[in-house]
Formats: C-alpha cells, structure tokens, sequence
C-alpha cells in the first residue's frame, strides 16, 4: 500500500489558499501512485480560533464535499487531515475519511483538547473512537495531541487496527516529543504509525515538519525534512501480523490488573 503524507504549509485563516494547496497535493500524490493520501490537523483555517465562527462548517459541508469529491476524482483513499466541524454539542476538531468511491469511510472527532493552544476554550472534545476498514485491513485516527495518551492508540490495538494515522501542528519546540510518542506508539502496539505534521508558521509557532512513518517494529521507515511536502512511503500492513506473532504482547496484557 502507498502512503502519500501532505505536509503542507498552512496559510492561517485563508481557507481559499490552503484547499488550492491541498487539491495540488492530493492530485500529484494519487498520480504519483498514492492509494493512501493524508492531510494534517486543521488544514483549512489553521489555528485561527478568533474567526472560529467563519472557519466551522456542518458536517456535511464545503470541506466534506471537497475530500469526498476529490477521493472519487483521484480514485485515492483520502484520510482529511482535520477542520472545525459543527455539532449539536459545539465545534469538533474532526477527521473525515474517504474511500476511492468518494464514500465517508470514518468520522473521528479529537478527544484530548490542549489548553497550550487554546483548544478547549473554543472547542468541544470528542467522545467517540472506532476502527475503519482499509482496503482489508482496520485502521485508525488520532488528532496530535491524542498521541500523549497511550490509552487511545491501544483501545485500536486491541480492536485490531494495523495502522494509525495521526494528523497534527506540532511546533519545533516539542519536536523531540514528537518523534519518541510516535516511536513508542507503534513499538507498543506493534502498529504502523503515520504522523503526518504541518511546516511553516503562525504567530504563535514555528511548525518544523518531520512527517513520520514508522513500522511495527518502530523502525522509521520514512521522514520528512522541515519543508512543505509529499512523503511517500509503501507499507506492508501484513507486517503487522507477523511481529504480533514473533512476540505476543497482546496475549500477555492483563487488562485486570491495570485499573484503568
């Protein structure tokens, strides 16, 4: 399976120059072979909760009709990167994922807001997490900060999920965290990991980049530099059956004792 990562330059508040940007990027993508193309957190707006009111669409909005459109155009799996989606409860920072057929496949909403960056101010969290099917295989979403969280990534596990896709903005100073919480992710739950991470500025953070991709074994199969671009990557997600056969963690966990 080819996986193409959008590491795009966010323009803040310009949601006319990031979906030209984004349209460029999934359309070299699939006619570089992608099936797998992924988007990173909050790519139409940015952070701009300011204007939060003109950026939050329903569900079924602009954006919505933009990925489904160009996933059935491209024939590519479309996983959205995120954007301020509006529920009956509040704005959601929401993941939508398409299928080639240009079919909602997955709706994940992110469920640990980070007051660093004043999400929880604007923002209502997410209360749901399912697993999708891939062309075969279960697949996942978590949204940046939800990579802090182990519990998250292992409730996927545990459903089955060999692959997890992880939209984000992570500034530069925190890029150390970054690369260990994706490592420790997929080494832990013997998963592929995508983070997929967005380059540029706004006028609080510096985004350095540095897309991963990182097996189950968590080698690093594929980085990005600090730049804007397109990281492919093949992945053999039947990998991921063979390490959790050479060593059994999931038949070893003791759910009972944790007290979770």
């Amino acid at each position: 399976m080819k996986i193409a990562v959008c590491q795009m330059e966010i323009i803040q508040g310009d949601k006319n120059i990031n979906r030209v940007t984004a349209e460029r990027m999934i359309t070299e993508a699939a006619q570089n072979g992608a099936q797998v193309v992924v988007l990173p957190e909050m790519w139409t707006s940015g952070y701009d909760f300011a204007q939060l009111d003109q950026h939050k669409e329903p569900l079924e909005g602009s954006t919505y009709q933009f990925l489904s459109e160009i996933a059935g155009k491209q024939n590519v799996w479309v996983v959205g990167g995120s954007h301020p989606v509006e529920f009956p409860e509040g704005v959601r920072n929401t993941t939508l994922t398409f299928n080639p057929k240009g079919e909602l496949q997955n709706i994940y909403s992110k469920v640990h807001l980070i007051g660093l960056m004043a999400e929880d101010q604007y923002l209502v969290p997410g209360t749901d997490c399912h697993v999708f099917d891939l062309d075969g295989h279960l697949a996942a979403v978590e949204i940046c900060y939800d990579i802090r969280f182990p519990e998250l990534a292992r409730s996927y596990a545990v459903e089955g999920a060999k692959i997890l896709f992880i939209p984000a903005e992570w500034p530069i100073q925190r890029e150390d965290h970054w690369v260990a919480l994706l490592r420790a992710r997929a080494i832990e739950n013997q998963m592929f990991v995508v983070g997929v991470n967005t380059s540029g500025k706004n006028e609080n953070d510096v985004f350095n980049g540095h897309s991963m991709i990182i097996d189950p074994w968590g080698k690093t199969i594929a980085e990005a530099g600090s730049d804007s671009t397109i990281l492919y990557c093949d992945v053999d997600l039947d990998l991921v059956t063979s390490v959790r056969e050479r060593m059994p963690v999931f038949k070893d966990r003791r759910p009972s004792v944790y007290k979770l």
